[in-house]
């Protein structure tokens, strides 16, 4: 059964393969039963501590009257073990997200069993940060870094983009807070005048940006970017290319819960384990001290 087919659809396809009707009642029944499946996977208990969690959005196509743009929110993951674990999907409000609507989100990852996350990481959502060290106070909340050089660029003519990102990539790759902070002053003294809004948009996210440069360089490779989640959203975004538009948010949310569970090949995982874990752990252990030990007592 193809992800992203209407009841319609399924009986047409089961005719085809098995040739044999199957009616649009009995179709009902198996997605009654997909809805059921889904909601239990959306409520299950989750692991007392998450290293890192990503936080990612896609847009969907969802009739609500008329054909409008709505975003999935996809949160992952990654446990001590170092899998990738997607612990749910929202349904981002029409009028875009809010520190409210995120509130709700992290607190229902809270009363799921996370006592403790040690990074979030995420592109800049609005309300995001604020909600995730009301839950978690201790939470280093990572901007994407890549996200933060592609925006530069978008405030750059293109024959300039070599030189600024060997540039920006002094900074992120500073082995200091104070390092950074100087190949900063330098840069934006070459590119303020030409290019203000780039040096704004730097200044305005530096507080969220200094955590990284915190990080030892295992830690820093794991945030680095959300491409982590991304791949898992190439594959959201493939079913919902195909399905056009969807006429409720359950029926998204259907379609991309199966994406989240596909089992893949070769892997006992759908989203597969983190490479080179092991190594990871140990920086984790010792930048993060008796935290993971505190979180893992609590549940």
């Amino acid at each position: 059964m193809r992800i992203g087919f209407t009841k319609g659809d399924i009986a047409s396809h089961l005719f085809d393969v098995y040739d044999q009707a199957v009616d649009r009642s009995t179709i009902s029944r198996i997605t009654d039963q997909i809805t059921d499946d889904m909601q239990t996977w959306q409520s299950r208990p989750l692991d007392a501590i998450y290293p890192v969690i990503f936080v990612d959005g896609i847009r969907i196509k969802i009739r609500d009257g008329n054909v409008t743009n709505r975003v999935v929110y996809v949160v992952m993951g990654i446990s001590m073990e170092g899998e990738r674990d997607i612990v749910g999907l929202w349904v981002g409000p029409s009028g875009g997200e809010s520190p409210k609507f995120w509130l709700s989100v992290m607190s229902e990852l809270k009363n799921r069993g996370i006592n403790d996350v040690l990074m979030l990481c995420c592109d800049g959502l609005k309300g995001l940060p604020d909600a995730a060290k009301a839950t978690w106070e201790l939470v280093d909340v990572q901007l994407c870094v890549v996200h933060l050089v592609r925006n530069s660029l978008r405030y750059a003519s293109q024959k300039h983009w070599g030189k600024i990102t060997s540039q920006l990539r002094e900074i992120y790759t500073a082995p200091s807070i104070g390092a950074a902070e100087t190949s900063f002053e330098a840069f934006a003294s070459e590119w303020e005048e030409l290019y203000p809004a780039m040096i704004k948009s730097w200044r305005d996210t530096w507080e969220d940006f200094e955590p990284f440069l915190q990080f030892p360089i295992e830690l820093r490779k794991i945030v680095y970017t959300t491409n982590a989640i991304e791949s898992l959203n190439s594959r959201f975004r493939k079913a919902a290319v195909r399905r056009g538009h969807f006429p409720t948010d359950q029926a998204a949310l259907k379609v991309l819960y199966l994406v989240a569970i596909e089992r893949r090949k070769n892997r006992t995982n759908p989203t597969g384990r983190i490479n080179n874990w092991k190594h990871i752990l140990n920086a984790l252990t010792i930048h993060y001290g008796d935290r993971i030990e505190a979180a893992t007592n609590q549940k």
